[in-house]
Parts: structure tokens; C-alpha cells; sequence
């Protein structure tokens, strides 16, 4: 193989491997990258490893125990190029609502031998414990995004990734309005760009699931969701969903209590 061939690695961490699925998922799109990277880690697609350093490393998922916030500083000393991947790796994903209760209590209530379990009281984002180049939203991320990312990596640029909000994708569907039609607790105000408004197509809310845009203004979403008929509680739990742990969404659902 060329010596030009750049390097790629893929690592899992908590998750539920969506993300992995969705680079496989590429498949034909991936065969026009052979002539320039060799994928020399990702379990994933392939019991075939190459050791490191590596010119690329993706990482999906998100710390929630010692030995993983170990490992990661491993991934980040073998690469060169660091890219979370996910609402995991990239803002704790779903399990970071452990971050707001009781670990122990729940490892009381759900194992039998909770003295077996190792983990910590938090699910934080690999941000927070090694140095990131750059971060991939979604749950799961967009293939299309993906490709654009690996593309900018190849071409020495920078990705050109949206950073509006949903309802701007709602808006180019033709999709009616979810919050102004039947009164819909929604967050594509807030939340960036990337899926194409999968969920208001099909007259559903936005979860979130692509994190808060740039700049997002979530007091007066939450005003209106209050309007809505939503209490507290139910305001909150809109903000704890892929994203809780999204510093703009915490900080809202803080803001309602609990």
C-alpha cells in the first residue's frame, strides 16, 4: 500500500455503537476513499488491527468509568487527529442523566451485586478529559456529515457543517410548524441542524439529538413551552434527552429545578 495512505482508527466508548453502524452504513461512499486512508482500527468492521499512532481517530461514546478515562488519554497520545463522534463522545449522550442523581442508588436497585460494578457517578463528554479537534453532532451522527468531515480531514480544510437551528430544515421540508399546529413541545429552535427534520416530518417534536445550535436562546423556547401548558418538571425533562449533558440544554433544565 501507498505511504500516503492516512491512517484511521475507530473507538468505542459507552454507547450503544449507532454511531459505528452509521460510518458502515457509508459503504459505497467509503470505496472512494480506499486510495487515500487505510482503516487500521475499528473492531466494529474488522478483528484486523494496526498498531498506532494514527492520523485519525474517531471516538464514539462517552467516560463513565476510570478505566475508560484512562484509555482515552492512551487514544489521544497515538493520535494525531482527534474527532468525537455522537451526542456521546461529543455532550455525554443519554446516560449523562445520571449526572443529575444517584449512581449508587440505582446500582442498589438494579444489580444484585452492586459491589461488582465499577463505574463512575457521572457520563461525561471525551472533551472533558482529552483535547478534541473536532466534534461530530447527532444520535446518530449523518452520514452525509461524516463524509464532509473526512473529506475537509483529507483536503486540509475546514468541515462546512450547519450551525442554525432545526427549523430552518423544517422550514426547506415544508414541514408545518409542530408548536404553532397542535402545541407540540419541540426543541428545533434550539437545537443545530443535521438530521433534515426527521421528526417534525412526521409530526413529532424535536428531541434534540444533535445538541444546541450556535448561540441557542432556550429561556424564551422554555417560556413558550410553559404557555404550552408544560410545568417545570415536564419543561425539564424536554432539555434531558440525547443532549442533557450539552452545557446550554444542563444549564436550562437546571433552571426548572431537580
Amino acid at each position: 500500500m501507498s505511504e500516503q495512505l492516512k491512517t484511521l482508527a475507530v473507538w468505542k466508548f459507552a454507547s450503544c455503537d449507532g454511531c459505528q453502524l452509521s460510518i458502515l452504513d457509508c459503504e459505497d461512499e467509503l470505496l472512494t476513499l480506499v486510495g487515500a486512508i487505510r482503516i487500521a482500527n475499528f473492531t466494529e468492521a474488522s478483528s484486523a488491527v494496526i498498531d498506532g499512532p494514527y492520523d485519525l481517530s474517531l471516538v464514539e461514546g462517552s467516560i463513565t468509568t476510570a478505566h475508560d478515562a484512562e484509555r482515552i488519554r492512551e487514544v489521544r497520545a497515538q493520535s494525531h487527529f482527534l474527532m468525537t463522534i455522537g451526542a456521546c463522545a461529543t455532550a455525554g449522550g443519554i446516560q449523562a442523566l445520571r449526572n443529575f442523581s444517584d449512581v449508587n442508588e440505582f446500582r442498589r436497585i438494579v444489580y444484585a451485586r452492586p459491589d461488582y460494578i465499577d463505574t463512575l457517578a457521572t457520563s461525561t463528554p471525551i472533551a472533558q478529559h482529552v483535547k478534541v479537534d473536532f466534534e461530530l453532532r447527532g444520535c446518530p451522527i449523518d452520514k452525509r456529515q461524516l463524509l464532509e468531515t473526512l473529506s475537509a480531514f483529507l483536503n486540509r480544510r475546514k468541515p462546512v457543517i450547519p450551525t442554525e437551528s432545526v427549523c430552518t430544515e423544517c422550514k426547506r421540508r415544508g414541514n408545518p410548524c409542530v408548536m404553532v399546529i397542535d402545541g407540540t413541545a419541540c426543541l428545533g429552535p434550539v437545537t443545530q441542524a443535521g438530521c433534515g427534520a426527521i421528526c417534525p416530518a412526521y409530526a413529532r417534536g424535536c428531541y434534540g439529538c444533535f445538541g444546541p445550535m450556535e448561540s441557542p436562546n432556550t429561556a424564551p423556547l422554555a417560556a413558550r413551552l410553559e404557555q404550552l401548558g408544560l410545568d417545570h418538571a415536564a419543561v425539564r425533562r424536554v432539555f434531558r434527552t440525547f443532549n442533557a449533558g450539552a452545557a446550554a440544554f444542563r444549564a436550562e433544565g437546571e433552571r426548572h429545578g431537580g
